[in-house]
């Protein structure tokens, strides 16, 4: 598939993904260089490794790009059990790795990778496949509600089991909104409501670390050098940035007093380095991407593709509203990378991923 063969929906999106890719490459070295120094003794350490990540994810995607996106269905049980695969491994002492108490990374000799990213997308695909197969009777409680339901739930327990309560809720919300779309009867969801409702009250303030969250988010400044020292240093970051910023490269935050400076809080260093104007910008990106999805899902010629690129787009947008929300203190913390732009490798190239599907979906 040639450029000039995409139509003007899939230039567009290839357009902003790549932008948003360019500002993250940009942005990491940036929010990076002095960390990775210290640490490493490289200032580019983090930026090589994410650069071998955006041309793997490339590879990827011009791969795809050349195949029909409805191969995906032939596949999508396969992609289900490697998605519970590796929520397992993430489980399994001496396979996963923890870090900051939570077993989210699977290590596999030089090869490290996120299996809640790996469980994200290929349940997309998955739930796209089954609520397209089971239109006919999607109404039906047996065959419409409960097998997406069933999918959803057995993948959500296990990545809560790492702990990860952001990736657990954001996977959850985009299945629902699936659901809702292809028709589903969400009133059979109130009976499941029930028992759900005190464990996530037990897994919200019942957790100690989660409660801390919390109260820093209420009155961060109650606990300036411990829960609320990271939301703070993100203030000062986004407000010391202005209207124009203090210029790229020239942030203050990210000299070892913003932590995750090119993680989780990226938004803040470029609101800090490129000011107002380069926040909005990067928003104003996500909100035109997240119209072309919807456009994409809209004019989709089958179901599938329909139900795809909407779990994609919702995706995407989900984790971009709410690592944009974290950064602004307009939500508790959570550990949900911004796509295409924050440092971290299996949630880079699935974006990438996502996008070449997406774009296969428009031109198809």
């Amino acid at each position: 598939m040639k450029l000039e063969d995409l139509n003007k929906d899939s230039q567009h999106i290839l357009i902003i993904a790549a932008i948003l890719v360019c500002i993250g490459i940009v942005m990491i070295y940036s929010a990076s260089s002095c960390h990775a120094y210290e640490q490493y003794a490289d200032s580019a350490y983090y930026l090589k490794r994410h650069l071998i990540h955006c041309l793997f994810g490339l590879f990827l995607a011009m791969y795809l790009l050349k195949k029909d996106y409805r191969d995906l269905k032939k596949h999508a049980k396969v992609f289900l059990a490697i998605s519970i695969f590796a929520l397992i491994l993430a489980l399994l002492p001496g396979v996963g790795r923890e870090a900051g108490g939570a077993k989210r990374w699977v290590k596999l000799g030089f090869i490290g990778f996120q299996p809640s990213e790996f469980a994200g997308f290929f349940l997309i695909v998955y739930i796209a496949d089954i609520l397209d197969r089971k239109q006919p009777a999607i109404r039906s409680f047996m065959q419409g509600f409960l097998p997406p339901l069933a999918v959803l739930g057995s993948s959500v327990f296990l990545i809560l089991l790492q702990p990860d309560l952001g990736s657990s809720v954001c996977i959850l919300a985009v299945g629902f909104i699936m659901m809702f779309v292809a028709g589903v009867n969400m009133a059979y969801m109130l009976p499941f409501l029930i028992p759900v409702i005190p464990v996530f009250y037990f897994l919200i303030f019942k957790v100690a670390y989660r409660l801390r969250r919390i109260a820093s988010y209420l009155d961060p400044w109650s606990d300036t050098q411990g829960a609320g020292f990271q939301i703070i240093q993100s203030f000062l970051a986004l407000g010391s940035g202005g209207i124009f910023g203090l210029g790229l490269g020239c942030s203050r935050q990210k000299l070892f007093y913003l932590p995750q400076a090119h993680t989780d809080f990226i938004f803040s260093i470029i609101g800090e380095e490129m000011g107002l104007i380069g926040t909005l910008s990067v928003v104003a990106l996500f909100a035109a991407f997240i119209w072309l999805g919807m456009q994409v899902s809209i004019k989709s010629k089958d179901l599938f593709g329909r139900f795809l690129a909407l779990g994609i787009t919702t995706s995407i947008g989900l984790k971009a509203v709410i690592n944009i929300a974290v950064s602004t203190g307009a939500i508790p913390t959570k550990g949900l990378p911004l796509p295409f732009i924050s440092y971290g490798g299996t949630a880079l190239i699935f974006s990438i991923v996502a996008v070449a599907i997406l774009i296969n979906i428009s031109n198809s």
